[in-house]
């Protein structure tokens, strides 16, 4: 969804990414390739660790904008390997918004798909969704 800033004017591009149990509303809009995360600094929020940064800015790497834009998140839900992937897959959508020809090399480096691994429900006389309790032969 395209909306135009009501301070500005400028053209705000919108994301939402999921992962685990993480959800990412993600807003692009031109800037200086700052991160603002729930209100934070990102590299605050995300512990100044440099593998949850390079998840976060790898599609805009992938398209050579990442000085053009500011990520701005409200992330909640799961840790912090699940919003920085939900990050990512919003930046990715919102991406797509700002130009339909950004989509194929998103698409080849796969930031366009959603993982779908989730905690699997705990079931009936288990102990978890799949640990069984001790077997006693007598």
């Amino acid at each position: 969804m395209v909306v135009a800033d009501a301070n500005s004017g400028r053209a705000v591009y919108w994301g939402t990414g999921r992962r685990k149990n993480a959800v990412a509303r993600v807003r692009l809009v031109p800037g200086t390739s700052q991160l603002i995360v729930n209100g934070k600094d990102g590299t605050l929020y995300f512990q100044f660790n440099p593998n949850y940064l390079g998840v976060i800015k790898a599609p805009l790497e992938t398209l050579g904008l990442e000085n053009e834009y500011d990520i701005l998140v409200k992330a909640e839900g799961g840790g912090l390997t699940g919003q920085a992937d939900s990050v990512r897959l919003g930046v990715a959508r919102a991406l797509c918004q700002l130009d339909p020809d950004n989509r194929p090399p998103l698409k080849t480096e796969g930031y366009l798909t959603r993982d779908p691994r989730a905690k699997e429900r705990k079931k009936y006389g288990l102990h978890k969704a799949r640990k069984a309790p001790q077997y006693s032969k007598r």
